[in-house]
């Protein structure tokens, strides 16, 4: 084999004592987690917002970016439930690139994934215990999640992972909610066998152990556009795309039918700038259709401080690293437009 072992990294259970949840955090998580678990089963009509940057580079930036969104929430707390995004797994087309804080706490410096667990962990706790937003993240790695299962309040499966079969199997485990993107090529059938799986319950091994779950009824999809043969983004947010998936979601009596739909990545074309025209499109077809009314419960988006992005190095304070994102001013402005736009 051409494995070098390296370090031996701690488990979850050393991690959960070297940084547990404390007992006032534990009510905070759970009581938001079932707000939002409640817009899934349809118990409870505000919007989600699942927002913030690309991927988490710094704990400063992201804690000062969820401090302005807290401070937005208490004034659409009636319309809008706003879920921060701390992304600290960052998924790469060819390999190459900062892949997140769990493997480079510092993106200047080399690989650590011993200090990265850690890391990150802190800053979920952090978001949660200065300004009680239980954050959501991405499952780049299945085995990665049990670091932090009991803190996340949203877990979503990237485009090149939704077809693997780690990630439904342990998405079948995950007592939050669970967004399988469309792959990259579109392919809604691959998303929607994706929930299928995910929801079922299975047996099979996770970290060393055979396990067994019981399902996740939460499981949903996310329609982030795609890429044809010739490299070009095709969009998959538009009243027709919608329509559609809709109606294969009915097809297939998947349980809690939703859609959640980013609004950057293929249906963007990476074009940040247009999210808040897409976001505001995605809204009025929710409102001209019923069906789509009932079913659409948010929207991700990608924000931070400043708008753009910066290649490593240039250090300018709160500005993506990875995939360009909206500015501050911008993403106040989006959220308010959202609020005034949700039936």
């Amino acid at each position: 084999m051409k494995f070098s072992y390296e370090k031996e990294l701690p488990t979850p259970h050393e991690i959960f004592e070297a940084l547990p949840l404390k007992d006032e955090l534990k009510k905070i998580k759970q009581k938001r987690q079932d707000e939002i678990n409640s817009v899934f089963t349809g118990k409870d009509n505000r919007f989600l917002l699942l927002i913030g940057p690309c991927s988490a580079d710094n704990e400063k930036a992201v804690l000062e970016y969820i401090e302005h969104l807290a401070k937005v929430q208490e004034k659409v707390e009636k319309e809008i439930i706003i879920i921060p995004r701390i992304y600290t797994n960052k998924p790469r087309t060819t390999g190459e690139g900062y892949k997140g804080m769990v493997h480079q706490p510092n993106p200047e410096a080399e690989s650590d994934m011993h200090k990265g667990i850690s890391v990150i962990r802190s800053l979920h706790i952090k978001a949660m215990e200065h300004f009680h937003m239980p954050a959501a993240d991405e499952m780049l790695y299945p085995e990665n999640y049990a670091y932090l299962s009991d803190i996340l309040a949203y877990v979503a499966i990237g485009a090149r992972s939704v077809e693997n079969q780690q990630h439904r199997l342990t998405s079948s485990g995950v007592q939050s909610p669970v967004g399988m993107k469309n792959p990259t090529s579109g392919d809604v059938s691959v998303m929607l066998n994706s929930i299928k799986a995910a929801q079922l319950p299975h047996r099979f091994i996770y970290r060393g152990y055979e396990v067994e779950t019981t399902g996740n009824e939460l499981t949903h999809a996310i329609l982030r556009g795609a890429i044809d043969i010739h490299g070009c983004n095709i969009p998959n947010y538009h009243y027709e795309d919608l329509i559609y998936v809709a109606e294969e979601y009915e097809k297939r009596n998947l349980k809690n039918p939703s859609i959640i739909v980013d609004c950057n990545h293929a249906n963007s074309g990476k074009k940040y700038a247009e999210q808040p025209r897409i976001a505001l499109e995605i809204m009025r077809s929710k409102q001209y259709n019923n069906k789509l009314n009932k079913m659409i419960k948010g929207l991700m988006i990608e924000s931070y401080l400043i708008e753009g992005n910066q290649p490593i190095g240039e250090n300018s304070y709160g500005k993506s690293i990875t995939d360009p994102c909206l500015g501050w001013k911008d993403t106040e402005k989006l959220i308010y437009d959202i609020a005034e736009n949700v039936k």
